[in-house]
């Protein structure tokens, strides 16, 4: 029995994916030229991960979203070295990208207790600085939520990501037979017998063009790249966004949606992918799989089927296809399977490498 919990992130208005905060060191304390006296270093500021914090709380709870390290102290008679100033910690989600106003990463927080410095204090006056002191950095910086989820589902409006998600999970999300129905994202655990769970992230839907911005599906591109692995979900019988827009077949989908991520960036389209064929309980189904399978067998031989600029770089060999229903839930239990088998195997390798390079780094002092 594979038991399933749900977790609904709020309304995408309520739902704060980036933070932008002013930051600065403390100012270093005054030397004391007479008697050599160093004054302390200015307090640093951290930003700190810690469990169930969320970026609205920080926006809630510190709404000038500044942070000043403390001064540090003067060299006096009494004591020659300064006291250090206090250092300031931002509490921070786990899971989040610490970057500049440009967008440059500073560092990671992937697991609670990890920690970026993101400005320093100034240093104390000394015999080197003729007894002056310097101000601590100062700068803008951002907090940039990436959802952490084992697998992220990747597909057009209406492939049925939602279905599916609510085939995995018994639960009730916003389903209906038009495009963009997923206007948040959620997050999906799936629960084994063996007390493993595995967390799916559902982000809305990409629409062709989303490395351009249009639409709401570059705003989520971002969350994909925090998720081990991809599930990609095509409507097996294709795919037509408006009455004006091309019709697209399960093939020319799973072609664009490469495309789409290596516009955005080419390592997203490099994580290890599944492909999930849903609507299998459609009309001619089987024979469009079997077409399907053939096509992406020798994606090269039918790359005329795309416009010129969305042929993908690089064509993705699939872990598993994996054909679906998830209206009449046909081939849910075999996915879940397929699943927990590609995670399992990812995590193997990984142990495998970092023992090597720990061998390697003994070998090499």
């Amino acid at each position: 029995m594979v038991h399933i919990s749900r977790i609904c992130l709020r309304k995408y208005g309520n739902f704060v994916d980036n933070l932008r905060l002013y930051v600065r060191g403390g100012g270093g304390g005054m030397g004391l030229p007479r008697l050599g006296g160093q004054g302390g270093n200015g307090g640093d500021v951290w930003v700190v991960a810690k469990n169930n914090m969320t970026l609205k709380r920080i926006k809630d709870k510190y709404p000038l979203k500044r942070f000043v390290g403390g001064s540090g102290g003067n060299s006096s008679v009494r004591a020659l070295k300064g006291e250090k100033g206090t250092d300031v910690e931002v509490p921070a989600p786990v899971g989040i990208a610490v970057t500049t106003d440009d967008g440059r990463i500073v560092g990671d927080l992937n697991e609670e207790g990890d920690r970026v410095l993101v400005a320093k204090g100034g240093s104390g006056g000394s015999l080197y600085s003729a007894f002056e002191p310097t101000k601590g950095q100062a700068k803008h910086i951002r907090l940039d939520l990436k959802l952490i989820a084992d697998l992220g589902l990747v597909g057009f409006p209406n492939a049925g990501k939602s279905s599916l998600l609510a085939a995995l999970s018994n639960a009730t999300p916003q389903i209906a037979s038009y495009a963009f129905t997923t206007l948040r994202p959620e997050i999906g655990k799936v629960m084994y017998p063996d007390y493993k769970q595995i967390s799916i992230a559902d982000l809305p839907g990409l629409i062709e063009g989303a490395y351009m911005n249009k639409g709401m599906g570059h705003k989520f591109l971002k969350h994909v790249e925090r998720t081990k692995q991809l599930l990609f979900v095509v409507d097996v019988c294709g795919f037509q966004l408006a009455s004006k827009t091309p019709f697209r077949s399960a093939f020319e989908a799973v072609q664009l949606l490469i495309k789409e991520l290596e516009l955005y960036k080419e390592e997203v389209a490099s994580k290890p992918a599944l492909l999930v064929v849903n609507k299998m309980d459609l009309p001619d189904a089987e024979d469009k799989l079997a077409e399907l399978k053939e096509q992406l067998k020798n994606p090269e031989e039918f790359s005329d089927l795309l416009p010129g600029d969305m042929i993908p770089k690089n064509y993705m060999t699939f872990r598993h296809v994996v054909p679906v229903s998830a209206m009449t839930g046909l081939g849910i239990d075999h996915l879940k399977s397929c699943i927990r088998q590609s995670l399992d195997e990812e995590a193997t390798l990984k142990s495998s490498d970092v023992l090597r390079e720990k061998l390697l780094r003994l070998r090499s002092h």
